[in-house]
């Protein structure tokens, strides 16, 4: 059994609240390289020239990428071989994020109620996703996500007839409506199975793989490259303008699902897809 203070929990994720929204992580600053390069439309390579020189301005000026600088999504995978002492974790990370958000000079976006409306001044709460793991280590990812391109996410509830081809459609549709709305390049977040809320989860959690590195699982391998296929095809491009490059990636996870059901869900996360991980 390793004992860890949730203080340590508090410290790295006010670290990784203020570098998730002042540098972009190595996949995606590479993708949006290559994007540049490969882009047809010279209105859509200019505002790809635009986006890197917005990077670059930002972390040497350590300005936020974005004015949005998010809702703090965390993900917790904890080892069960973990004993934490100190307090409650929730309340270490929130005092994370508060920290965080204070220190970096954060764009505060949180409301206390979703109808009163009234702002808690520090970006908390966070959403966090706990998933306990074989191990006694601590795996934190910290996704600020910005609520342009999260209004723009869908879940569809097909049915099983629906297969594979409703599940494009689907994922396409939701592309399609998002338009320019979403920021685009775009990452797509797809959870295709589990529940209502399971397929969602999958989706925001498939946010954070690695740009290029695709599933284990031959099938949705396939359907991943095919679908980043087709939305290029879209034609809606950088910035909603036109060209070659609407998307970065299309990430999908999958996970066993009633007889009677086909959840889809998909999550779509602007140019910037912020995310850091950190392991203690």
């Amino acid at each position: 059994m390793r004992t860890v203070n949730v203080s340590e929990i508090t410290e790295q994720i006010k670290e990784m609240c203020i570098e998730a929204n002042h540098y972009l992580s190595e996949d995606m600053k590479n993708a949006l390289s290559e994007s540049e390069k490969q882009e047809k439309s010279p209105l859509g390579k200019q505002i790809l020239c635009q986006l890197q020189e917005n990077l670059k301005i930002a972390s040497e000026d350590m300005i936020p990428i974005c004015q949005d600088t998010g809702m703090a999504v965390i993900f917790l995978e904890i080892g069960q071989d973990v004993h934490l002492e100190g307090g409650p974790l929730e309340d270490a990370v929130n005092e994370g994020v508060r920290q965080g958000y204070k220190e970096g000079y954060l764009r505060k976006s949180v409301v206390r109620d979703p109808i009163e409306r009234e702002n808690t001044k520090d970006n908390t709460p966070a959403v966090i996703h706990y998933e306990i793991v074989a191990g006694d280590r601590i795996r934190i990812t910290v996704a600020p996500k910005g609520f342009g391109s999260e209004n723009m996410s869908r879940v569809f509830m097909l049915k099983p007839a629906d297969g594979i081809e409703g599940v494009k459609e689907a994922v396409l549709t939701a592309v399609r409506d998002a338009g320019p709305n979403a920021c685009p390049p775009m990452v797509v977040g797809v959870g295709i199975g589990g529940t209502f809320e399971k397929c969602a989860l999958m989706a925001k959690k498939a946010l954070t793989r690695e740009v290029g590195r695709h599933s284990d699982i031959p099938y949705v391998k396939e359907l991943e490259e095919e679908l980043l296929t087709k939305i290029n095809q879209l034609g809606i491009g950088p910035g909603g303008l036109g060209g070659t490059t609407t998307a970065f990636a299309v990430n999908i996870n999958t996970y066993p699902t009633h007889i009677a059901g086909l959840p889809v869900a998909v999550n779509i996360c602007c140019h910037v897809n912020r995310h850091a991980v950190r392991e203690i």
